[in-house]
C-alpha cells in the first residue's frame, strides 16, 4: 500500500470530536520537586503496576572505623587501610567505615557484606589511574558479557546488606593506563571469544594488551544493596551499575559525566527489585538505563532486569532520559517510571537493541513525565548502525527470527507533556518483529516534526494535542494504529499521511481534528 492522504476540514461537530483534556498537567512534577536537592529523609511506599517488595533503609551495628583514625593520610595512597577497615568491619558482624572531609587517594575497593562504607560531606575520593591499583581481575560483566576484568572503582561480589552513603564526592580514575589501555578493537561480543569459559576470558592489561574500562560503582551478584546521597564525577565509564543484584535502593545521587562518551548515569544490568529515586543525572550518554546482558552470551545468562520502580528523577543532559536497550539479551520486564522531569535531555524515552542481540522489552510503564528535549521524545531503534552490526542494521530483507531476535512490545505511556522536541515519536523496528503495542494516553506535544513508524503493530494515541510546523504522519509497513481525540495543531489545518509498504493497514483517525483522511488524486 503506497500513497499521500490528506486530512482536511476541521469540525465544528462536538459529537465528531472532543476537547483534549489538559487538567493531567496540573500533576505533573516541575523541576524544584524532583532530583538529588529534594530527597526527602524516609522512603515513601511504592506504588506500582506490578508487585514490589518493602523498601527499607538498611540498618547496620555501631561498630565505627574512620580511616584517617585507622592511619590514612592525604596525599598517600590509601587503598590498603580502606580495605582493611572494610574487612575487618565485616569479619566483626557489620558496621560504618568513614572516609572523613579531605583529598584521598585509592585504587579498587571491594564492600563486604553488612558494612556501610559512608563518605563524609567534604570528602573527595579520588581514583587511580594505574592499572595495578585494579588488579587481580575480577568477575564482571562488560556491556553484557561476562569477563574478568578490572570490574569497577567500588566492587563488591556476593555480599549482603551493603550500602554507599554520605554527601561526599568521587572522582573517576585519573589519567593514564587505565583509559589509554581501553579496548577498541571492535565491539565486545566480537573481541571476547565467549565461547571459552568466564575465568578464561581474563584482561588485565599486561604487556600493553586492551583492558575493559572499570565502571564506577557495581555491587556484583549481591543482595540489598542501598546507595544514597553521594556525588561522582569523572568517571571513565558506566558510573553506578549493579549486575545480577536482587533488592536495590539508589536514592539522591548526583552523577556528572558529560562529555565522558560511555558515561551512562545509572545502568541496572540483570537485577531486580529496584528503587531509583530523587537522583539527578548529568550524563555523556545514557542517564537512567535498563539492560540484561547481550547476544549468545547474554542468552546463555538469561537473567532479565525486572521490577524497576524509578521516580521523583532529574535527566539533565545525556543521550536518553530512561533507556532500555541495547543489551537486552534477558530481557527487561516490569518497568515503572513515574513523577520524573527530563530536562535538556536528548532522548526522551528511549527504546534501542540490534538484531544479533536477543531478548528485549515488555510491560513498560511511564507516567507523570514532563520533557525538554533536544531530540526525540518517544524512540524506538532496533537496527542500529553498520558501524557496530554490520549488514543486519541495513532493514531489508527480513531475517529469519531466532534466538537473537529481539523484540519491544506491551508499552504504556500517560500523562505526558513534551515542552520542545525535536520530533514526537519515531519507531524504527524491523520487519521479522515489528515493535508491538504501545498506548500513550493525555499528552501535550510540541514538537518540530510530527510521527514516524516503520514496522510497528497496534498502537494507540488517545487525548493528545501536538502543535508542529510539520504536517506529514509517516508509515511503513506498519498496521492497527488508532489516533482518537488528537488535535493537530498544525499549519493549513491539515495533515497528510504518507503510507508505504504492503503490510500497511487500518490507520484510523477517530474523533480527531482534523477529521477523516481522503486520499488525494
Amino acid at each position: 500500500m503506497a500513497g499521500l492522504l490528506l486530512l482536511a476540514g476541521w469540525t465544528s461537530c462536538k459529537e465528531r470530536h472532543q476537547e483534549v483534556d489538559t487538567r493531567f498537567i496540573e500533576t505533573l512534577p516541575t523541576l524544584d520537586m524532583v532530583g538529588a536537592a529534594h530527597m526527602p529523609e524516609h522512603i515513601a511506599p511504592v506504588e506500582a503496576p506490578f508487585v514490589m517488595p518493602e523498601f527499607k533503609k538498611p540498618t547496620f551495628p555501631n561498630l565505627v572505623i574512620n580511616i584517617a583514625e585507622s592511619g590514612a593520610k592525604q596525599g598517600e595512597m590509601v587503598t590498603a587501610i580502606i580495605q582493611q577497615a572494610i574487612d575487618e568491619t565485616s569479619a566483626q558482624g557489620g558496621g560504618k567505615v568513614v572516609i572523613p572531609a579531605g583529598q584521598w587517594k585509592s585504587g579498587r575497593i571491594t564492600l563486604k557484606s553488612n558494612v556501610n562504607l559512608h563518605i563524609e560531606q567534604g570528602a573527595e575520593l579520588r581514583f587511580s589511574g594505574e592499572l595495578e591499583d585494579y588488579r587481580p581481575a575480577v568477575f564482571t560483566r562488560h556491556e553484557g558479557v561476562e569477563v574478568m576484568s578490572l570490574g569497577a572503582c567500588i566492587y563488591a561480589y556476593r555480599a549482603d546488606n551493603i550500602a554507599i552513603t554520605g554527601k561526599g564526592t568521587l572522582f573517576g580514575p585519573e589519567a593514564g593506563p587505565v583509559k589509554n589501555q581501553m579496548m577498541t578493537e571492535d565491539v565486545v561480543e566480537n573481541f571476547v571469544p565467549v565461547d571459552k569459559p568466564v575465568e578464561e576470558r581474563i584482561y588485565e592489561g599486561h604487556d600493553g594488551e586492551s583492558i575493559f574500562l572499570p565502571m564506577f560503582i557495581s555491587p556484583t551478584e549481591s543482595t540489598n544493596v542501598y546507595i544514597e546521597g553521594i556525588t561522582l564525577e569523572q568517571t571513565a565509564f558506566w558510573n553506578i551499575v549493579p549486575v545480577y543484584c536482587d533488592g536495590v535502593i539508589i536514592r539522591g545521587v548526583t552523577v556528572n559525566s558529560v562529555g565522558i562518551p560511555r558515561g551512562d548515569g545509572i545502568d541496572i544490568e540483570s537485577s531486580r527489585n529496584v528503587l531509583i529515586e530523587y537522583s539527578t543525572l548529568n550524563n555523556g550518554d545514557d542517564c537512567f538505563t535498563m539492560k540484561s546482558g547481550r547476544g549468545d552470551d547474554g542468552i546463555r545468562v538469561n537473567r532479565p532486569t525486572e521490577n524497576v520502580v524509578v521516580r521523583h528523577c532529574l535527566a539533565k543532559e545525556g543521550h536518553g532520559g530512561i533507556t532500555v536497550g541495547s543489551e537486552t539479551a534477558g530481557w527487561v520486564h516490569n518497568l515503572y517510571v513515574h513523577d520524573c522531569v527530563f530536562d535538556n535531555t536528548g532522548v526522551g524515552i528511549r527504546f534501542k537493541t540490534r538484531r544479533p542481540r536477543g531478548g528485549g522489552g515488555d510491560n513498560l510503564i511511564y507516567e507523570r513525565i514532563r520533557m525538554n528535549l533536544r531530540h526525540t521524545a518517544f524512540r524506538w531503534d532496533m537496527l542500529g548502525s553498520e558501524m557496530y552490526v554490520g549488514d543486519l542494521a541495513k532493514r531489508t530483507p527480513p531475517r529469519e527470527k531466532d534466538a537473537l531476535t529481539p523484540e519491544f512490545k506491551n508499552i504504556h505511556a500517560k500523562d505526558i507533556l513534551v515542552e520542545n522536541a525535536s520530533a514526537f515519536i519515531n519507531v524504527t523496528g524491523i520487519p521479522e518483529s515489528p515493535m508491538r503495542n504501545f498506548s500513550l494516553e493525555n499528552a501535550v506535544v510540541n514538537s518540530e516534526r510530527l510521527f514516524t513508524a516503520h514496522d510497528a503493530r497496534e498502537m494507540l494515541l488517545r487525548n493528545i494535542r501536538i502543535s508542529s510546523p510539520d504536517t506529514v504522519l509517516h508509515f511503513l509497513d506498519s498496521k492497527d494504529i488508532r489516533f482518537e481525540n488528537v488535535h493537530f495543531d498544525v499549519p493549513g489545518e491539515k495533515i497528510y499521511t504518507e503510507m508505504a509498504g504492503e503490510a500497511t493497514e487500518n490507520i484510523r483517525f477517530v474523533r480527531t481534528l482534523p477529521e477523516k483522511p481522503e486520499e488525494e488524486g
